[in-house]
Parts: C-alpha cells; sequence; structure tokens
C-alpha cells in the first residue's frame, strides 16, 4: 500500500492511495460516462484516493487514472469537470483510479459500459458529467453553482473547433480560423460579462469549459507550436484565472498525460 498527501484546498482535508489495482481488460481512451452499480468483486480493487471533510459520507467517483504516473489522475477533462464541482461545493469523496487501458472486472461490473466519470448517489451509479453536475446541484444546492440557461453555452463550440485544429494536416484548411472565431466570441462574452462566464462567480459553465481550455493551451502548445492570441486579452486572462483556482490545481491532468492522451488523434 502507498499513500499519497493532498494537501486542503479550502476545507480540511486528508487523503490515501491504496494500490491495490489489477487491470486485465482494454477500454477506449475517451472519457464519457456510463453507470450501473459498485461494489467489490474478487480480491483486488482500483488506486483509491480518499477525501475527508466534517462529513463521513464521501461520495464515491471513478475517474480516469493518469497513464504515465501511478496513483495520479488522468487527462479525461470530463472526470475534472465532476471534480471541480465536488471540490467548489466542498463536498468529500472517494477516488477510485481506473485504468482505461486495462479495465478491472469491478470497474465493468458497475459499468458495463466502462467510461467515465462515474459517481454513486443514493445508492445509485451516474454517468455522464453534465447530468452528475446537474444532480449535485439539485442535492447540494450550497454553494449555488448553477449557470442561467442565456449562459450556459457560452464557449461551448471551442472544444469541438480546437481538436478540428489540433488533428488538421492542412494550414489552409479554415480549421485555425474556426477555432479562432470561436475564442473571439468568448473574448468579447468575458469583456462583457467577466472575469467569469457568469460575472464575478465561477459557475457550472465554468468547470465544464475550463478543462478543454486546459487541454487546449497544453495539445497545441506541443503539438502545433501554437497558443491564444494576444489580441484575444479576455480569454488568456480568464484561463489565467480559472487556472490559478485552488480546486483546477488540485484537479487538473499532468501536462504529459495530456500530451499523451492526445497522441493518437495527432498522429492517427
Amino acid at each position: 500500500m502507498s499513500t499519497l498527501k493532498i494537501q486542503p484546498t479550502a476545507f480540511a482535508l486528508s487523503s490515501s492511495v491504496r494500490q491495490l489495482g489489477f487491470f486485465n481488460l482494454k477500454l477506449p481512451r475517451n472519457c464519457v460516462a456510463s453507470s450501473n452499480h459498485f461494489s467489490r468483486y474478487g480480491t483486488r480493487r482500483a488506486p483509491t484516493v480518499s477525501m475527508s471533510t466534517t462529513s463521513s459520507n464521501p461520495l464515491e467517483v471513478c475517474v480516469k487514472s493518469s497513464t504515465t504516473t501511478p496513483n495520479k489522475l488522468g487527462d479525461c477533462p470530463f472526470c475534472q469537470r465532476v471534480l471541480l464541482t465536488l471540490e467548489e461545493k466542498h463536498l468529500p469523496y472517494d477516488l477510485k483510479l481506473v485504468d482505461l487501458a486495462h479495465k478491472p472486472d469491478w470497474f465493468l461490473k458497475l459499468n458495463p459500459g466502462g467510461k467515465v466519470p462515474v459517481i454513486k448517489l443514493n445508492e445509485k451509479w451516474i454517468s455522464d458529467s453534465d447530468v452528475i453536475a446537474q444532480v449535485l446541484e439539485e442535492k447540494y444546492p450550497d454553494p449555488p453553482l448553477g449557470t442561467p440557461p442565456e449562459k450556459a453555452s457560452v464557449g461551448s463550440k471551442i472544444f469541438s473547433t480546437f481538436i478540428g485544429f489540433l488533428k488538421s494536416k492542412d494550414p489552409s484548411d479554415g480549421t485555425e480560423k474556426a477555432l479562432i472565431s470561436e475564442l473571439s466570441s468568448f473574448n468579447n462574452h468575458i469583456k462583457d460579462n467577466g472575469p467569469y462566464v457568469n460575472g464575478k462567480e465561477v459557475s457550472a459553465v465554468d468547470f465544464s469549459l475550463a478543462p478543454k481550455l486546459y487541454h487546449l493551451e497544453i495539445a497545441l502548445g506541443h503539438y502545433k507550436k501554437w497558443s491564444v492570441p494576444d489580441s484575444l486579452p479576455h480569454v488568456k486572462s480568464y484561463m489565467k484565472a480559472i487556472f490559478s483556482r485552488d480546486s483546477f490545481i488540485k484537479t487538473r491532468a499532468q501536462p504529459e498525460d495530456v500530451i499523451a492522451g492526445w497522441r493518437p488523434r495527432v498522429l492517427g
């Protein structure tokens, strides 16, 4: 058994990682969600990070593990979105790190679809980061993190245009222009409404968008030597603000995992 100490964010917490995993099946690299039922199967389990606050009942959540470093979070932006929500709501959670290249039997039994994140709420396993965020907001409304409907889709096309540009082999195919167009729209929104999407306070839409911008920054910087233009200062200030939050620092993937995660899309 190995131990990992995690520093507190806005509340007291302690953690331990128990390396009891044995992974023998393959799972797709992408991170979406699926759910079912969780229990212990056999004699082996996934690495676990137990986080405790004043509550004695931490929420169980399964997320992607690192492909480069044992007992570390992986590069799934949808998993980070859920963890950001838990952190910002100061909810204790018991993290199950799942090797998606060799998914274990216990994970397949609770989640036949084999994708992450999944979280246990009200004795049921819930999948899909959108659904998880909504259920957490309804069940734990304080502090409120909901985004007004008219702002919920702000920046929603940035991720798909980032992927298009990242995969592109043709500099003249318009994918970079499409990404800059979406970033420009976001820049204008933050200029008029910032520092966050809904104003002075972070909300659910920020936790969805921020991990994707983190991937954008690292992957495009590595594979294309590209960065957000200085002509979009409000995008850059937004990224600096959200990336510097304690909750983000604690739940972000290692850059080497982000780079490794996108490699098949770039080189494939």
